[in-house]
């Protein structure tokens, strides 16, 4: 049964409402006052809560803010039954997380109507974030073995036959299966870092404070960090006569080592999908206050569907290419330039090309001094 709380301090009101709502076989819970409506909210959890504005010691909008701010009641839609609809009143009511507004007075056709639409949406929530989940799920299970085994299966490979066999090896074939061990070593160092920072990011993502101490970071120098990490990345894998560099400068709100992970991923990712001996091409746009970032290539791409899915945990046709990598690239670089107040954009045509674009916010303060 849906569970319905009700905070009215006006004892008349709270009864209609409370009896409206068990006329429609609603589990309905009432409170006097927002202090007591909080207590509820916290002990029982309700599907909905339906509240009034305008109440004494704490009012409607404290109690919004305070169960927005718990984990375990943040996300319980959230009706305001109030006497006044300014639009003042309507702008603070959404922007602290309010999902609908009643006025007083009001019929029983329209309480039940806001009713029946904010559990309607929530239901539909709940079914496309268990979609997501159900995918996010899937995805872990397909690649993560395979991640973490392929570079293990090669350390342990290599390391068994050199304790097996050391004393009737060459000092060349020693050192050549050393190299394949420190490379696998590094890349499963690389994956398991990567799924670290992901799990922080979206832990960041939840606090607003700390997304706040991300934007107090600045740098003035990206084109250097650019040009370093873009080059290394395409030495490692064996085409750095495949890049080629256009960056301008510009300050940003943003630390180098977050803005060289960012190249890293997207660069690394454009060297993964796209053959040796075409074109990689990174550069750099400074123009109304927004510094844009580009990787293209000119690889297999992405279809519009692919884009628009993109996500932790996926790659695209694996199957088919059996590509290394956790599909987690693109998603860091994503997360990590939305939680800077920028955004990452791909135009992409299959079996052609390939642009990423990531946009970051121009830091005015060191604008300013350097202009001094």
């Amino acid at each position: 049964m849906t569970r319905i709380l009700v905070i009215e301090d006006q004892e008349d009101l709270r009864e209609i409402i409370l009896e409206m709502l068990d006329n429609e076989n609603f589990d309905a819970l009432s409170a006097e006052n927002g202090q007591v409506g909080i207590q509820l909210a916290q002990s029982y959890l309700p599907d909905l809560i339906i509240c009034d504005v305008m109440m004494p010691e704490l009012d409607g909008y404290g109690v919004l803010t305070n169960l927005r701010q718990n984990p375990a009641t943040a996300m319980i839609p959230f009706i305001f039954l109030t006497a006044k609809a300014s639009k003042a009143d309507l702008r603070q009511g959404m922007e602290l997380g309010a999902d609908d507004y009643l006025t007083k007075p009001f019929t029983v056709k329209e309480l039940l109507g806001a009713i029946t639409a904010r559990l309607e949406k929530k239901v539909a929530g709940d079914k496309q974030s268990q979609e997501k989940l159900d995918e996010l799920r899937s995805n872990i299970v397909q690649s993560l073995p395979h991640e973490l085994r392929t570079p293990l299966n090669g350390i342990m490979a290599f390391s068994q036959l050199l304790i097996e066999s050391y004393d009737l090896m060459e000092k060349e074939e020693v050192l050549e299966m050393l190299s394949d061990i420190n490379t696998s070593a590094s890349r499963l160092n690389r994956l398991i870092l990567n799924f670290l920072l992901y799990a922080d990011l979206e832990l960041i993502a939840t606090k607003p404070e700390r997304i706040q101490e991300l934007r107090a970071s600045q740098m003035n120098n990206p084109q250097k960090a650019i040009a370093e990490v873009a080059r290394k990345i395409v030495q490692t894998a064996g085409r750095e006569a495949d890049l080629s560099l256009e960056l301008q400068d510009a300050p940003l709100k943003i630390s180098e080592a977050n803005l060289k992970k960012i190249v890293e991923e997207i660069v690394d990712n454009a060297c993964k999908f796209s053959a040796t001996s075409t074109p990689i091409r990174v550069f750099s746009i400074s123009e109304n206050n927004t510094f844009t970032l580009g990787v293209s290539d000119q690889g297999r791409g992405m279809d519009v569907q692919q884009i628009a899915n993109l996500g932790a945990y996926m790659q695209f046709n694996r199957k088919i290419y059996e590509q290394q990598g956790s599909g987690l690239g693109l998603i860091l670089a994503k997360r990590l330039a939305e939680l800077h107040g920028g955004q990452l954009t791909i135009q992409s045509i299959p079996a052609r090309q390939t642009t990423i674009h990531i946009s970051l916010p121009i830091s005015s303060n060191i604008a300013v001094l350097n202009d001094l």
